[in-house]
C-alpha cells in the first residue's frame, strides 16, 4: 500500500455570516490540494459567494495560518474559508467602550459595598 492509496480526513469550514458555519468532513486520498479539497466538498458550488481569485475578499488557511490552493494536505488538516473583515476589531471595541461609559466597565468597574477605591 503506497502512501498515496492511505485515506486522510479533511475538514473545510466556511462562515458566510456571523453565528453561521458550514463545516464539510471529508475522507480524501493523499496528496491532495486545498483546491481539489474544496471542489469536493462542494461548498464553492453551493456558496457562489466565494471566489478565491480575490486575495482580498477571501483567504484560505490551514488551522487559522494562511496557506496556497496548491499546498499538499495531511491527515487532520482543517481548511478555512475567511472572509474579509468588515469592522477593524480595534475600533469596534472601542465604539463598544464609549457606548457602555467608562463607569460600567474596565478592571474595576464592579465593587463590593463598602469595599476601597480600586478594589
Amino acid at each position: 500500500m503506497s502512501t498515496q492509496d492511505t485515506p486522510i480526513c479533511i475538514t473545510v469550514m466556511y462562515s458566510p455570516a456571523p453565528r453561521v458555519v458550514h463545516e464539510r468532513v471529508l475522507p480524501l486520498s493523499a496528496g491532495v490540494t486545498v483546491l481539489q479539497a474544496l471542489q469536493q466538498s462542494g461548498l464553492l458550488g453551493e456558496c457562489p459567494e466565494i471566489d478565491l481569485n480575490q486575495p482580498d475578499a477571501f483567504a484560505v488557511c490551514i488551522w487559522g495560518r494562511k496557506t496556497t490552493p496548491a499546498h499538499v494536505l495531511r491527515d487532520l488538516d482543517r481548511i478555512e474559508i475567511c472572509r474579509a473583515l468588515t469592522v477593524d476589531p480595534k475600533v469596534a471595541r472601542r465604539e463598544r467602550f464609549q457606548k457602555q461609559g467608562s463607569s460600567r466597565a474596565g478592571l474595576f468597574s464592579k465593587r463590593r459595598d463598602g469595599a476601597k477605591p480600586g478594589y
